[in-house]
């Protein structure tokens, strides 16, 4: 076995891995919902001066990582490498928004799960000695995805109850071999799930079964139990894939629901925002993960986090050729010391 594998997909780290900064910035229907006060920007539109959606979710990832650089007073030059991918074709949204940076990038694709997959590369490019610090990241936008893989905003299509509303913003943390911390501790990386669901309007309900593999395996894998945890955070899985994924981790023999949350349910309110089943994209849970639980943890109020962003992997083209929706989500233990 490898020398820091725990048990089958987990990865216990050796060295230190910090979080020394994070930055949110979201956009106006996000700043309006319960955890306005805890992102660093609210933009007045989802335009933000910018000519088009695409541009403008550009200067979210722009913006974001200027602001983590200046809150950790580092430069460009201090960074090893920024590890960031979004929901746009070839990932225009961090290639453009990145392009100026000066700094080694990697680009990544991982849905909705990206901010997970970039805090795996990111922890174990420090573990093993490749890195001192590594900037991790990712942005949506709810016009360039719904331009993207629904329907053109003009046509003013009607939203199914299991639609989910995809977040507008950017979010992002630094990850370092210094800083007191919190510090990350094990690292969980999914595996692709596809339980034949082909409704991409229900993207919770094809999510969560990718959510429950990764967190029964995380327990598995390390011993730990659900009471280990503060807090137990799935990406995007909304209120039809919450309750698909707490019922199912019942069977596993893992009940969770004590300690449960799911940021596409904490970022809006679903009554008074009509976000219908709740919030998605890749800010949903970068921007809880830079803004609430960052600061919650800064202040001792969360102590134990198990942050499992979920993704779905398709494609305008695959959905219109009739595949099924092909799901992954990565766990990433985050702790006070």
């Amino acid at each position: 076995m490898a020398e820091k594998s725990a048990g089958n997909r987990t990865v216990k780290l050796k060295s230190h891995v910090s979080i020394v900064s994070a930055a949110s910035i979201v956009g106006p229907k996000e700043g309006m919902g319960p955890l306005g006060r805890y992102f660093d920007v609210i933009i007045e539109d989802e335009m933000w001066g910018e000519k088009s959606w695409e541009k403008a979710e550009s200067k979210l990832v722009k913006e974001t990582i200027s602001k983590i650089l200046n809150k950790s007073k580092k430069s460009p030059a201090d960074i090893n490498f920024v590890i960031s991918g979004d929901l746009l074709n070839q990932c225009i949204g961090s290639n453009f928004g990145l392009r100026d940076s000066g700094i080694p990038f990697l680009g990544i694709y991982g849905a909705c799960s990206t901010m997970g997959e970039s805090m795996i590369i990111g922890s174990m490019l420090i573990d093993g000695g490749f890195a001192d610090n590594v900037v991790c990241m990712t942005s949506s936008h709810f016009c360039s995805a719904e331009k993207q893989f629904r329907f053109p905003l003009e046509l003013g299509v009607q939203r199914p109850p299991t639609a989910q509303w995809t977040v507008t913003g950017a979010g992002g943390v630094l990850l370092s071999n210094e800083g007191p911390g919190p510090v990350i501790t094990y690292l969980t990386t999914g595996k692709i799930v596809d339980m034949g669901i082909k409704d991409a309007n229900n993207m919770g309900a094809a999510m969560a079964p990718a959510a429950v593999d990764t967190i029964s395996t995380h327990f598995k894998d390390t011993g730990l139990s659900p009471e280990y945890y503060d807090l137990i955070l799935t990406g995007d899985l909304g209120a039809v894939g919450k309750s698909i994924c707490e019922d199912l981790l019942k069977r596993e023999g893992f009940n969770i629901s004590e300690r449960y949350n799911d940021c596409g349910l904490m970022i809006y309110d679903r009554k008074k925002q009509d976000t219908h089943a709740g919030g998605s994209g890749c800010g949903c849970s970068a921007t809880v993960l830079a803004g609430y639980i960052y600061q919650e943890m800064q202040k001792g109020n969360l102590n134990k986090i198990l942050f499992v962003p979920t993704g779905a992997l398709l494609s305008p083209i695959s959905t219109q050729q009739g595949e099924s929706i092909p799901c992954i989500a990565h766990a990433v233990s985050i702790e006070n010391r």
